[in-house]
């Protein structure tokens, strides 16, 4: 049976329309299992109603006009049920329902399967026989892997408008279908989808004995030299878009194409006898192949790094080049692609570009960062994306929610437009809030952050009001690296940031590195990465990591004196006084070494459920603490909100991630510490109303948020806010708790605030 799946699947991948595969499939299945009749029918959500839309051994008339409502037949009941039907007498079953125009009267034997693609009922499969008898269990199995073969195709086939139904009037709108990806950066795209590809196929170059060794070194080094311009160029085109910072990534691309790194080992391959095609396509999928099988998100993502350099010198090698004119892209560019690159980034006109999708990848993803650097809205990890078929297709893409909608209609095209030109007129009436307090209406003062990470955000930062950092993130510098930074590269980093934010306070998080982050140079390789070697953890297992860094920070507040330093991912305290050991032990050593640096204030991160139910232990340690709202959710739930197929399972107002942020700040209040909030629920509008009721001390988020929650703090009342938690905080659902609160901030006039409401 698997023999026969393998050759199914093949002969329908190669089918480009659907009545087509519908062919293919009934055809097949009821060849391999000795049935007399296969047939699929379709449902019609809007009609609720399953339409007959292939059949092998029912009558070809009946094919795209008979159906039956939801509630008739067994195949009607397949399909509420959601689940396999195998009777040997179908005639004698309740639910049975003879249909004469189909002259199925003569079979007995009924299984019939639902076809089912994320959680949504696309149709039923069915076979019957007319003996009477129950199909065993490999053939059930066998049909409802089918099933879910098939429900990608159909899933397919909505995204380019080619499903099949039944026109209800000859003007009848045409559908839209929705993928779920992850969000890479935040805003709303319209416009036309642009696949773009590698320009060449490592996959496909086979090996070869070369004529002169000598030929094939000088044609590769012609090719490097080549892939070297085009990425100087390629960054070139982003350079007044970003800071050095970001295009510090262009830097990585171009140290692997170093003699001493991926060039050496080509040329090496070289020698002992393949052509350069053949021994770059060896050295790269060695590679590739060693990075792919990490779990960490990260190094995974650098073999798309690699495999993307490998094409590019391979293109260059084949003469084939491609040169992008501008004037190809159209006005309002969609880009999308299997895996985006940085690089693939630096090819359209950036005047040009709406918005990025791209099958593969995360929110961690290079090519995100950079988009969230532009301010372009992106959407990571669409799995089910059929991308190749949407060149020219009308797209939107919804970064806030890692949507994306293919062949949208009307209605779901006015919605979003109307979002977009929304955004536009709120960013310019929120410029107003600039210097005002973040004050409610009876005098509450509730001060607001941000988390940075680039210059980028700090610039963005301070150009949206933001009275401090509440998180900066230091890992960002050691990851465009490709190698530790040292002690002084460090410094002079951290003093751009204290001194950009000076006198205000700038909270500098110790190196984060495991689970969706790490380091190419110092690999960190586990089963469960989440769980595993990460954060505090590793900076106390390699105290030389952390001391350097520590006084880094301490050296480049000198004068300032606005360093906080924070622990990240701390589970218990003796983890805290080890690190306060190290720390103090660096401000020793640096006013021994002649600078004037007071100790800074040290805090803790409350991320991991453990350090939920020791605040007083901790707080009695440190001068202040910070809930990492994206972490403790996560771990609270059990959900990685980076896998888009359990993406809905993060809900950051679940009921009992609300009690656990409430003992913390009751907790931490008890021993007179003050707690803050950097994770997405502080930049979240509802999220803030609810922290601010709780009483949190201070909200830091992305600097594209603060604006917004500081226009909805300045409109609402703290006693209106301590309302709100009252009613939301005993409810045991989160999409209820959700819902609620998105009622009462539209009712209160905020509705154009808190985001897209979009049906669809």
């Amino acid at each position: 049976m698997l023999d026969i799946l393998r050759r199914i699947v093949q002969e329908v991948s190669s089918v480009t329309e659907l009545s087509e595969a519908l062919k293919v499939v009934v055809a097949r299945i009821r060849e391999a299992m000795h049935t007399e009749v296969c047939s699929v029918y379709l449902y019609d959500p809007d009609t609720k109603r399953y339409v007959l839309m292939a059949t092998e051994g029912l009558k070809q008339d009946a094919v795209g006009k008979v159906g039956l409502s939801s509630s008739e037949g067994l195949v009607g009941l397949v399909g509420s049920r959601e689940e396999p039907l195998n009777i040997d007498n179908a005639p004698e079953h309740p639910r049975f329902q003879f249909l004469p125009e189909t002259g199925e009267d003569p079979f007995l034997s009924f299984l019939g399967v639902p076809i089912i693609h994320h959680k949504r009922l696309l149709g039923v499969m069915v076979v019957q026989q007319r003996d009477s008898r129950q199909f065993d269990s490999g053939e059930e199995a066998f049909l409802v892997t089918m099933s879910a073969q098939l429900a990608g195709v159909i899933a397919h086939a909505e995204a380019t408008g080619n499903i099949l139904h039944i026109p209800k009037t000859p003007s009848e709108p045409k559908k839209s279908t929705r993928f779920t990806g992850a969000p890479g950066a935040p805003g709303v795209g319209l416009g036309v989808g642009v696949v773009i590809s590698p320009a060449a196929d490592l996959s496909g170059v086979l090996d070869k004995e070369p004529e002169s060794i000598d030929a094939e070194l000088a044609r590769f080094e012609q090719a490097l030299d080549g892939a070297r311009d085009e990425i100087r160029m390629l960054g070139g085109k982003l350079k007044g878009k970003l800071r050095p910072e970001e295009m510090a990534l262009f830097d990585v691309y171009l140290n692997m194409l170093d003699d001493n790194a991926l060039g050496a080992e080509v040329k090496a391959a070289i020698n002992k006898g393949n052509w350069a095609q053949g021994a770059l396509r060896a050295v790269v999928m060695e590679y590739v192949g060693h990075f792919q099988m990490m779990e960490d998100v990260y190094l995974r993502e650098r073999a798309t790094d690699i495999l993307d350099l490998g094409t590019r010198i391979l293109a260059h090698l084949q003469g084939n080049e491609v040169e992008n004119d501008t004037d190809d892209y159209p006005e309002n560019t969609i880009l999308v692609s299997e895996e985006l690159t940085p690089a693939m980034l630096g090819e359209v006109p950036t005047s040009k570009l709406r918005a990025l999708v791209s099958v593969k990848g995360s929110s961690n993803s290079h090519v995100a960062i950079l988009a969230r650097a532009m301010g372009i809205p992106t959407v990571m990890g669409a799995v089910d994306l059929p991308y190749a078929q949407l060149e020219g297709k009308t797209l939107i893409v919804d970064g806030y929610r890692g949507l994306l909608f293919s062949n949208p209609n009307d209605e779901l095209s006015e919605q979003y437009q109307a979002i977009y030109e929304e955004e536009q007129a709120l960013a310019e009436d929120l410029e107003g809030l600039l210097h005002l307090p973040a004050q409610t209406l009876d005098g509450h003062r509730m001060p607001l952050w941000v988390n940075t990470g680039l210059i980028t955000d700090a610039l963005r930062s301070l150009d949206r009001g933001a009275e401090g950092v509440g998180l900066y993130r230091t890992e960002v510098p050691f990851m465009m690296k490709d190698r530790f930074p040292s002690e002084s590269e460090q410094q002079e980093i951290y003093r751009e940031q204290l001194e950009m934010f000076s006198p205000n306070p700038v909270t500098m998080r110790t190196l984060d590195i495991g689970g969706d982050k790490s380091l190419t140079y110092f690999p960190i390789n586990e089963a469960n990465p989440f769980l595993g070697w990460r954060g505090i953890r590793v900076t106390l297992d390699h105290p030389e990591i952390f001391l350097v860094q520590v006084r880094a920070m301490m050296k480049a507040s000198e004068g300032l004196n606005n360093l906080r330093i924070m622990l990240p991912m701390i589970s218990n305290v003796s983890e805290v006084d080890a690190a306060l050991h190290l720390i103090y032990r660096a401000h020793v050593e640096t006013l021994e070494e002649g600078f004037k640096v007071e100790m800074p204030e040290v805090g803790v991160m409350i991320e991991v459920p453990a350090a939920v139910y020791q605040i007083r232990d901790l707080a009695q340690r440190v001068d202040f603490l910070s809930v990492g709202s994206n972490d403790l959710t996560q771990y609270l739930l059990a959900v990685d909100r980076n896998n888009p197929r359990v993406a809905d399972l993060y809900q950051a107002f679940h009921p009992a991630v609300l009690q656990a942020l409430q003992h913390i700040v009751k907790e931490a209040h008890a021993e007179g510490k003050s707690v803050s909030v950097c994770g997405e629920l502080a930049g979240n509008p509802m999220g803030a109303v609810l922290l601010m009721a709780m009483g949190y001390d201070c909200l830091s988020m992305n600097a594209t948020n603060l604006p917004k929650v500081k226009s909805i703090i300045r409109g609402i009342s703290r006693e209106w806010a301590d309302n709100l938690l009252s009613e939301v905080i005993g409810m045991e659902s989160g999409d209820v708790i959700a819902s609620t609160m998105q009622l009462m901030l539209e009712k209160a006039g905020f509705g154009r605030i808190i985001g897209p409401n979009v049906t669809g």
